[in-house]
């Protein structure tokens, strides 16, 4: 019979009691969108639906436009994926491979801006939007978050564990850089893209502060600011509040349980061992 090993118990447990702290705040958040108005509010509080009320989700939608708000979130949670994703890509590419005059100088300044938040500088960008009439836009949404720094090094450093013997290789096979990039760089990569390309899609679509201040129109809103605008509006409704919040969040679960495996193979970087 194996010696129990306490600690290893021990650091179970732990873990399992910080596990369900974590999740029940979003099991309870879904149960409790199937839930009247009566199970929401009673003390003590009601754990699971008597009869679950699917119309509450047809009430969210009857009373605030969240197709709309899908809509947007989608469009512009998905250019900036693109976009950032090329623009990491390149600028990665060319931080490893490439030689070129105040290289290191550039890295420097590239370096401090990771320093900067961003909140540091959100009313400067609101105020070039502004001057550029770019408010209520979806290009006044997506302009400043087409291209991200943190993604570029994040590249970099997966780009350079790839053997620059292979580069030189298809230079001298008379392989453009373009070339080199899209035929052996991406393949070679897949897992990193994906992990920048799920993160920004998901930076996107929980993206509150900046559409908070270009947006003012109800019709070019996104998600989060829609789900606080209809907070608002509903009032005490308890069930229909989280049900719309439910509706905010599953499709970024959703997500995340449908491509876990790439996310972590894209941070530990195992397809690039061997």
């Amino acid at each position: 019979m194996k010696k129990i090993r306490w600690g290893v118990v021990v650091a179970y447990v732990i873990l399992a009691i910080f596990a369900i702290i974590t999740v029940f705040p979003f099991i309870y958040m879904i149960l409790g969108g199937l839930m009247s108005f009566q199970e929401t509010t009673t003390i003590p509080p009601t754990l699971w639906p008597k009869n679950p009320q699917w119309s509450n989700y047809a009430k969210v939608f009857s009373q605030a436009p969240f197709g709309r708000y899908f809509l947007n979130t989608f469009i512009t949670a998905s250019v900036t994926t693109i976009v950032s994703l090329f623009n990491a890509l390149l600028g990665a590419f060319a931080m490893v491979n490439l030689h070129f005059k105040g290289k290191h100088f550039i890295q420097i300044i590239l370096l401090s801006l990771l320093m900067v938040p961003g909140e540091a500088i959100i009313f400067t960008n609101y105020s070039t939007i502004a001057q550029m009439g770019l408010l209520n836009t979806y290009i006044g949404l997506v302009l400043p978050f087409l291209t991200s720094v943190f993604y570029m090094y994040y590249l970099q450093s997966y780009f350079g564990s790839i053997s620059k013997i292979i580069y030189k290789a298809s230079m001298i096979d008379g392989a453009s850089d373009w070339e080199y990039i899209w035929r052996i760089l991406v393949p070679m990569s897949k897992g990193g893209l994906f992990t920048v390309g799920l993160l920004s899609f998901i930076s996107g679509w929980n993206s509150f502060l900046w559409p908070l201040l270009v947006t003012n129109e109800d019709s070019m809103r996104l998600l989060n600011n829609g789900l606080t605008a209809f907070t608002s509006d509903s009032g005490s409704e308890t069930q229909l509040q989280l049900a719309a919040a439910t509706l905010t969040v599953l499709p970024i679960l959703i997500l995340y349980f449908i491509f876990r495996k790439q996310i972590i193979r894209g941070v530990v970087r195992n397809d690039l061992k061997g």
